[in-house]
């Protein structure tokens, strides 16, 4: 009996001894966690004597996904970073190296709970490119630069409320965001393809991104950046299981402000623009109403109500250690951001607000983590 009663406080001591380090285990498990998914995807087309028609080419990109995370009960911060480079070799005179995919963004956050799941976030992030960008004839002509580094380039900070239900799933809004767009070139890259092209390329980029104002004569003044206070909204997905890794992320924007003032313009006369007072004024001095067309509002459409969109996706797979299989897209709408239509012969027809996109399937050597 005696031994029984040994027996058993021996092996009640051990138990206890064991959840106690088992605890302790769980008690210095590191707050930090780090995640991401990096990897490049490769294809060739070989062709020789082939009837239906294409050229031989060697295309490649270059991704990384990485995602720092602390979190304990009353403190999170998390870091995510997010670049991708693409190129493309094609066997042909002209324009053999072409850029196909370039983008860096960063974001990071960190919030206080003020209740479970729900905490008092500051927000900042920053998304531009890292090469330059072109539009590429395939001929002798010269290719116009249509972006650069911080041409554009995206700058948030903001304030606001994240609702984290679990690891996998976050909602961020803010009422006070505060959004810097660049169109910035500097003096040697804007002469040097000045030179090339024929025109001011500082403008034309300024220009498409919409870093302009009117000012008190209704001419566009041009500059490097543009500064706006608005609502932010962001929704993001981080989900893994085994082999699969799923992140997506959607952030809406639009500013607080608010310029009502209609823009015309005229098809005849000297002025290009004019304002709603300028043109009952201009009728009521003998000017035909029919001559007058609706422009568009000031500030390039940049208004309350008119939201920036941008969502991106990516979908991997891993298999056998060190394959994946991805498939990316990136789906932008920007307010602003006008993207030229072309006639057969490439001259431009008009230019607007569209949406943008991009798919991108891959396989290749990867690493999810």
């Amino acid at each position: 009996m005696k031994k029984s009663l040994l027996f058993g406080l021996a092996l009640l001591m051990s138990a206890t001894m064991m959840a106690q380090t088992a605890n302790d285990s769980i008690k210095k498990e590191s707050p930090w966690k780090f995640s991401g998914l990096v990897g490049l995807d490769a294809s060739a087309t070989g062709l020789w004597n082939w009837s239906a028609g294409g050229k031989n080419n060697v295309s490649g990109v270059v991704f990384g996904k990485l995602r720092l995370l602390y979190d304990n009960p009353s403190l999170s911060w998390e870091t995510n970073l997010d670049i991708q480079y693409g190129m493309s070799w094609i066997d042909q005179k002209y324009d053999k190296l072409q850029k196909t995919s370039d983008h860096l963004k960063f974001d990071s956050k960190i919030g206080w709970a003020f209740h479970p799941k729900w905490y008092l976030t500051l927000n900042a992030a920053f998304e531009t490119q890292m090469d330059k960008g072109f539009n590429y004839t395939g001929d002798a002509t010269p290719n116009a630069l249509i972006s650069n580094i911080l041409a554009p380039s995206y700058t948030d900070i903001s304030v606001g409320i994240d609702w984290k239900p679990n690891s996998i799933f976050s909602l961020y809004l803010s009422p006070i965001n505060g959004r810097i767009t660049t169109a910035y070139l500097s003096d040697k890259v804007n002469d040097e393809y000045s030179d090339i092209l024929g025109y001011d390329v500082r403008t034309a980029l300024q220009e498409k991104i919409g870093t302009w104002h009117f000012n008190e004569f209704n001419e566009k003044e041009y500059c490097n950046a543009r500064a706006e206070l608005g609502l932010n909204f962001k929704g993001s997905v981080n989900y893994e299981y085994k082999g699969l890794k799923i992140i997506s992320t959607l952030t809406l924007f639009t500013p607080y402000s608010w310029d009502k003032t209609k823009m015309y313009t005229l098809s005849v006369g000297s002025d290009p623009f004019v304002t709603e007072a300028q043109r009952e004024q201009m009728i009521k001095d003998g000017t035909p109403e029919d001559v007058f067309s609706f422009y568009g509002y000031r500030d390039n459409n940049r208004r309350f109500g008119n939201f920036d969109v941008d969502w991106a996706v990516a979908i991997s797979y891993q298999f056998l250690k060190c394959l994946n299989v991805t498939l990316t897209t990136d789906l932008k709408y920007v307010n602003g951001l006008k993207i030229a239509d072309k006639d057969e012969a490439g001259n431009i027809i008009s230019a607007g607000e569209k949406v943008q996109f991009q798919g991108i399937i891959g396989l290749g050597i990867g690493y999810s983590f």
